[in-house]
Formats: structure tokens, sequence, C-alpha cells
């Protein structure tokens, strides 16, 4: 058996791979979901009751829109600032990881951008605080959990200023008070689907402020009024995304999920306090439920744990490039069994480590 930490594309439940599986050889009367026009009445009831369990599931308020666009969260880095940041106005943004670097880059290139506060000095291990939103910004940008380093934003900033929040590897996993935002987009690879896949929730008033003409397929409201059909959409990713937001529904909907998911994350973090040979990297506060990132106390026991995890059935756990180390990223979709693996592969390796010394 594979326990699968993967950061993403990532894992997803057992019956949603075999109910695609099963569309992918017949849909509808002997056609494929690869083959099938986005304009049938079939696939236009797809789009409609993931739209419906997105806004059920997050308990999305009137007055918002939800999009199933292409182009990865990476897209929306450019979409939002193209669609929210007028001439000579500034967005401030929270520098707290790679992406959220990423983000305000983009923006950069569009608008003024205003950093209200960075982690950077300290390699991201915290998410700043107490910062200043000025009340004059177009909109203030911030990623809620940042997979790569292992910090998760967990309460909205206080703010009168429009917010705009990239939760890429979050949403899905905890309850969120969506009326508190004016846009939130995420890439599906983590909680809702796989890669290729995109959703945006966008409150409608949020928009047509601004004087810019934007390309049709970057304007937000090309989107909302084509129905997310504007060109063809990724008919497969939307699919699948489907069929694991009816799983999430019938395990009890994010409520459920999110004390599964704190389940996991103490369990976790509780072993790698206690064991000797290994420690956390980032502020205790801070610590994402999403993604645990942890190293060896001697580095020179990294390539030998990895090694001997894997020959448990353990995979993903390897950290990312930039920062090393482990990261076991548990999405919604992770059994606690697996979790349970990890922590007895760690404890099994600690009493391997005793011996030899």
């Amino acid at each position: 058996m594979k326990h699968n930490f993967g950061a993403g594309p990532c894992i997803l439940p057992q019956e949603v791979f075999k109910q695609a599986a099963n569309a992918v050889l017949d849909f509808n009367d002997g056609l494929s979901i690869l083959e099938i026009s986005h304009r049938t009445t079939e696939f236009e009831a797809v789009v409609a009751e993931a739209d419906k369990l997105v806004k059920e599931l997050l308990n999305v308020p009137s007055g918002y829109s939800v999009l199933f666009l292409q182009g990865g969260a990476s897209l929306q880095f450019a979409m939002v600032p193209l669609n929210l940041l007028g001439d000579g106005q500034t967005a401030s943004y929270l520098d707290s990881g790679v992406w959220a670097t990423k983000a305000l880059k983009e923006a950069k290139i569009i608008g003024n951008v205003n950093v209200v506060a960075s982690s950077k000095d300290s390699n991201y291990t915290y998410v700043p605080k107490d910062f200043e939103i000025p009340a004059d910004s177009a909109y203030f940008h911030y990623t809620s959990n940042n997979t790569i380093y292992g910090t998760e934003l967990f309460e909205v900033p206080e703010t009168n200023v429009p917010v705009v929040c990239d939760m890429s590897s979050d949403i899905m996993s905890r309850v969120i008070d969506v009326s508190k935002f004016d846009l939130i987009y995420a890439g599906a690879q983590k909680n809702i689907g796989p890669a290729g896949l995109t959703i945006v929730i966008v409150k409608n008033d949020a928009l047509g402020k601004i004087d810019r003409k934007n390309p049709s397929m970057l304007n937000y409201q090309s989107h909302i009024d084509n129905g997310s059909m504007y060109n063809t959409p990724p008919v497969f990713s939307i699919y699948v995304a489907l069929l694991n937001l009816r799983w999430l529904k019938s395990k009890g909907g994010v409520a459920e999920i999110e004390k599964e998911n704190k389940q996991k994350a103490e369990a976790l973090y509780r072993e790698i306090d206690r064991n000797p040979l290994f420690k956390g990297t980032c502020a205790i506060e801070d610590r994402s439920k999403m993604n645990v990132c942890f190293v060896m106390e001697n580095a020179e026991l990294e390539k030998p744990f990895l090694k001997f995890a894997e020959e448990q059935g353990i995979v993903g756990i390897k950290g990312h490039r930039s920062v090393g180390g482990f990261r076991a990223s548990m999405y919604n979709a992770l059994p606690i069994t697996s979790v349970h693996a990890l922590i007895e592969a760690m404890q099994a390796f600690e009493e391997q480590q005793a011996k030899a010394n």
C-alpha cells in the first residue's frame, strides 16, 4: 500500500478514481467524458451541479459567481490585478512565501503594489502579523497556506478594503466566511480535483469598477456571462472535481473534514515535537494543517530516513527543493491511517538509530 503525501497533484479518494475511470470509458451512452461536447445538456448538468456544490460546501452568499477556469493559480496572479487594479491605484500584498511573491511580481507588471509585510528575512518560517493595510488600497491580497514552507494564515486580516485570497492549498479543508472576501481563487490540484482546473469565487459587485479594456479571456465578466464556457472548459477536470465535491459532501462537508484534518495535523506535529531525531521548521502558531514541514536534527540522516520511509510505502515526503528536509502534505483525501503509518516509520527509525548508537 502506498501512503501518498505528495504536495500536488495529490491524493484523491479511491472511489473518485474509480468513477472517473469508468466515465473515461463510458460517461453517456458509450461516449467517454473525454470526447463529449461541453455544450451537451449532460455536461451542462455537470457544471451546474459543481457550481451548486461549491456554493453549498463553502456556504457562498448570494451575489457571488463561481467560475471554472484554466491556467492555474499562476494565471490568477495576473487576472486579479487586470480586473481589480485601476490606473493610479495601489494594491496591497502580504509576502508570506514563494507563491505570494510570484503573485505580487505579476501585479507589479500591471500597476502599483505595496508590500504590507514580509517574512522573507526568516525564509518564510512565520506569517507576518500586526501589519497595516492602507485604507486606499484597491484590494489586499494574501496567500492563505504556504505549501513550500508549511505556514498557514487562519484568520482573515481585518480591513475595510476588498480582500483577495489565493486558497489553492487549503480551500475546502476548513470552514471559511466567504462574505469576508471579494475574490477567492484556487488551483484544483490539492483538495478539489486534478490539475487543469482553477476555481474562482468572485463577488459580482467587485467587477466593472476600472476602465481597463482586458482581452476577453482575461476578463472575469466574460466567463460569468458565459457560464464558464466562454471557450472549451477543462471538461475532465471539472467532472472529476464534481465527483470529489460529492465525496466531500457525503463525508459531512467542510466542517467534518476540518475535524479530520485537525486530528491528522495534531498527531504528526506531536510526533515531530516528541521525536529527538526531528524538528519543525516554522513558528508553532503558524503551522499549516495541510503541509507539515520538518527536518532532521542531524542532516546526514535525511537520505537514510527518506529511503526507510519509502520502504514502508510512504511517498512524496521529500521537501521542496528550495528548503530541503521533509514535507508531509495532508490534503482532505489522505486517511489518518496514512499519518499513523508515517508516525510509526519515524518511531521505528528512531529505534533503529538508538540501537546503532
